[in-house]
């Protein structure tokens, strides 16, 4: 029962989704002023529900034989049931936020487009051939729905700090895609999905994942003075040591568990240790 109830949290994007909330509440430790209301975040995790399981809804085969995807196959009436039940949440949680609509509909829009290649229509499929920076894209959308979005909500005054903490967290999540990437280059040449680790070789890959967590260290250092005390830095930095040492495993071991469990809980790992400081 604890499996198939462990299953269920991760597979249906409940995990995930708790994942982002934690990212958002993150801000408010870092930030003082930072105030964002309950239905900002039942929105972010509605969202974030509604977005994975009509992503996961549309998906269909893998060639590494994913766990996930089996599990997805077998229930793909729980993922539709949860789509439009999180699409009723964020639309009820979205009423109470609406004045900034603006904001917001450029993540939906964002979150979309992601997802978008997976439509059966000539209108969409077309998306698959100049989707190139599709790792990219995905990291993009992570941080501007966990970090940027967050601060546009709360209003709060400009200041250099959002920049490089947005800088930070977009090459760690990014470190983290091109395993995911890496993982699914197979199944994305057999969709006709152009990415960069699809296009890259081994070296060429190994040294983009280098470049993105050096990015990472050195984005965090810029934050360091202004909202990182000594013990905040070392918990900011902890998320993307574990990554870098798990790469070579995981370019190896495609286990759903390693990479939907631990790598994508990566994400929210300094806000858990922050919250624990």
């Amino acid at each position: 029962m604890l499996k198939v109830a462990f299953r269920f949290f991760v597979f249906s994007s409940l995990y995930i989704a708790a994942c982002a909330l934690v990212m958002v509440y993150q801000l408010q430790i870092l930030f003082s002023g930072i105030v964002l209301s309950s239905a900002f975040y039942g929105f972010v995790f509605f969202s974030t529900m509604c977005s994975y399981n009509f992503h996961w809804w549309l998906s269909s085969h893998s060639a590494t034989g994913s766990e996930r995807l089996q599990w997805a196959g077998a229930n793909r009436s729980v993922h539709l049931w949860l789509y439009l039940v999180s699409v009723a949440g964020s639309v009820v949680c979205f009423w109470f936020i609406r004045q900034h609509w603006f904001w917001i509909a450029a993540g939906a829009v964002l979150t979309f487009l992601y997802s978008a290649p997976k439509i059966p229509h000539p209108l969409f499929t077309v998306l698959r051939r100049i989707a190139i920076g599709k790792t990219i894209f995905l990291a993009m959308v992570w941080t501007y729905v966990t970090t940027l979005l967050p601060l546009f909500v709360a209003g709060v005054a400009w200041r250099p700090g959002f920049i490089w903490l947005a800088c930070s967290r977009f090459f760690l999540i990014y470190a983290i895609c091109i395993l995911f990437d890496y993982r699914d280059r197979e199944d994305d040449k057999a969709d006709g999905i152009r990415s960069m680790i699809t296009w890259f070789n081994e070296r060429g890959i190994n040294n983009l994942f280098a470049f993105s967590i050096v990015s990472f260290v050195f984005f965090a250092a810029l934050i360091f003075p202004e909202v990182l005390t000594a013990k905040r830095l070392v918990a900011w930095l902890i998320p993307g040591a574990i990554v870098a040492a798990l790469y070579p495993y995981a370019k190896k071991n495609f286990s759903d568990y390693l990479y939907y469990f631990i790598l994508d809980g990566l994400m929210m790992l300094s806000g858990l240790l922050m919250m624990v400081i």
